[in-house]
């Protein structure tokens, strides 16, 4: 009878310390009166980076038949490293381009890669390069619905679409300070977005960078819990075990 009523006044404490340490959740962008106000949508262009795979396409607005565009755009060009259709940049930042040869990639946007290319084709009037990106993809782990690595076929994610793609944050997830790592010129860096601020959109990693990594830890609060039920198990193995003890003892006393 003592054991049984030791376990119960055991369970009661851990119980109500796990009650105490609950915390408040933190909501998206906090503290936010003004809701006519507006802001303009800052443009963002994604840097191309190493281990790219582009989607290189030329056109021409000649109607020679003579003059063609073919020759600039093979049929299927394969990358022997991811088996992949496209142009890869090198870990020099360079990729190989038909009849131009070696062009530098690496720490340009679509954009100046384009014109860099158009301002390189002399036999065609008038060229027009179209780029995509064939690997864009983002990682978010953590304290998320579900993990995972997600590509982007539009090219453009903020932090929040990423984490509507995991599954949002629960509650036992640190929403003030969610961490991004990004590898960018050779460099990594990590940094720290505040998703209840209302500034949140003018942090540099509100807009997510190709192969950025996304990291949302858990709230302290969950830490402890968890560690309270690895005691809250270990007594309950602990319990039974003088529980059988007792019993056989009564047994063969």
């Amino acid at each position: 009878m003592r054991l049984v009523s030791f376990f119960c006044l055991a369970m009661g404490i851990v119980f109500i310390s796990c009650r105490s340490q609950k915390q408040l959740p933190y909501n998206y962008i906090e503290n936010v009166t003004d809701t006519a106000g507006k802001d303009a949508v800052k443009n963002f262009e994604p840097i191309i980076q190493k281990n790219d795979l582009l989607s290189i396409q030329v056109y021409s607005n000649s109607t020679k038949p003579e003059v063609s565009d073919i020759i600039y755009n093979p049929p299927a060009l394969n990358n022997s490293t991811s088996g992949s259709t496209g142009y890869l940049v090198d870990l020099e930042g360079n990729i190989k381009f038909p009849r131009i040869g070696v062009i530098r990639a690496e720490g340009s946007t679509k954009k100046q890669l384009a014109d860099s290319i158009a301002s390189r084709i002399t036999d065609l009037e008038s060229p027009t390069v179209i780029i995509r990106f064939l690997n864009y993809r983002i990682t978010v782990l953590g304290e998320v619905g579900h993990q995972g690595t997600f590509t982007i076929p539009y090219e453009r994610v903020t932090i929040f679409e990423a984490l509507g793609l995991a599954g949002d944050i629960p509650l036992t997830g640190k929403k003030e300070s969610v961490r991004v790592i990004r590898e960018i010129n050779g460099s990594r860096e990590i940094g720290t977005v505040n998703l209840t601020s209302k500034n949140v959109f003018d942090s540099p990693y509100y807009n997510l960078q190709q192969n950025d990594v996304v990291i949302v830890d858990a709230k302290s609060s969950k830490v402890r819990q968890a560690d309270q039920a690895l005691v809250i198990q270990r007594i309950t193995f602990a319990l039974s075990i003088v529980t059988s003890i007792a019993l056989l003892y009564n047994i063969f006393r």
